[in-house]
């Protein structure tokens, strides 16, 4: 963990959330989707953590889980916005609403998530006039600021989101997330949605916007070149649970966990004359609802052992800020990306 709290923006201590599994005419809940399951997590202020894995290993839910979009099911989230780390699951429904200010989302489908009845000022507008921040002229000229920070025309305010492209409607989206001045913005994929050109420009963007307004970001994906580029830190995620977290640069040269190896070997390489050994997993991913005992991946494992059937292996720090959740970390030697 960082050596000052001052240095953390948000903490998030032994997070879950399970969808209940009901049945017949009186719903009786049978079970239990285990979509994040006691996840803990810290993100310091100014960085970019970046939460990688595979499609429904839970990575959105934890996101919305984060923000209170969706109520979590147990576990705490404490966020620094006033010098203080307050814990986000404890608060009332209006103090949850002053929260939300620093606190915002930028959304996987720039075209879904925009109102198409709203003109591009209005939906700019939305959350300052929701949270009472600016009114008249004072929020038109915020907006116009805005709409230009993310590389957009003044011009353009009085169209509505169909008559844009998926890169300029990201664009909007984004000058929504930034109208209040948050402190954490959860970027649930933002690009992945995008031409691979416009992918970099976004990406650009966000780098710069973040180095302008000290912004920090969780960044959601799956695409780990893009996790490669953007993140400070990464959390690799698998059927619900955190299994790896360090620096991107230890995650990529040396990774600890099997899984993130894994995930590594289908890294596309820029030199073509490199070849390299893609690792094809055996079964399919883990039923969140009746997960396996013992390590969650020791099924698909090609390292796992009987210990692995059995117990769940700790959250243990193995490196300096290198955590990993593995019997065996400590003496596996896993390919990275060269």
């Amino acid at each position: 963990m960082p050596s000052r709290s001052s240095d953390v923006i948000l903490k998030v201590d032994n997070l879950k959330k399970y969808f209940p599994i009901q049945k017949g005419f009186f719903k009786k809940t049978v079970g239990n989707i285990k979509a994040v399951d006691d996840v803990s997590l810290f993100i310091n202020r100014g960085e970019t953590l970046g939460l990688v894995g595979e499609s429904g290993s839970g990575k959105t839910t934890l996101g919305r889980c984060i923000l209170r979009v969706i109520e979590p099911t147990a576990g705490d989230v404490y966020f620094n916005y006033e010098g203080d780390l307050v814990n986000l699951a404890g608060l009332s429904g209006r103090q949850m609403h002053e929260a939300r200010r620093h606190l915002q989302m930028i959304f996987q489908d720039p075209y879904s998530s925009l109102d198409p009845r709203m003109i591009v000022s209005d939906i700019i507008a939305e959350p300052l006039y929701a949270n009472k921040l600016l009114k008249g002229e004072g929020l038109r000229r915020r907006v116009r600021e805005l709409v230009e920070l993310v590389g957009l025309e003044k011009s353009q305010l009085r169209r509505y989101p169909h008559a844009f492209s998926g890169g300029q409607r990201q664009r909007i989206g984004i000058a929504r997330a930034l109208a209040t001045s948050p402190k954490l913005i959860v970027a649930d994929e933002p690009v992945s949605a995008l031409d691979v050109s416009i992918q970099a420009q976004i990406l650009n963007l966000l780098q710069d916007l973040q180095g302008q307004f000290e912004l920090t970001y969780l960044f959601i994906a799956h695409d780990l070149s893009v996790i490669e580029h953007i993140s400070d830190r990464v959390a690799v995620m698998y059927v619900g649970k955190i299994v790896e977290l360090a620096k991107t640069e230890s995650i990529f040269i040396g990774p600890k966990h099997p899984y993130t190896e894994a995930l590594l070997s289908a890294v596309p390489q820029l030199d073509p004359e490199t070849k390299t050994q893609r690792i094809i997993l055996p079964g399919e991913v883990a039923n969140p609802a009746n997960p396996p005992s013992g390590c969650y991946f020791h099924p698909r494992c090609n390292y796992a052992r009987d210990i692995c059937k059995q117990v769940m292996p700790p959250w243990e720090e193995i490196e300096p800020e290198h955590y990993v959740v593995c019997h065996f970390a400590k003496e596996l030697k896993l390919k990275g990306v060269d």
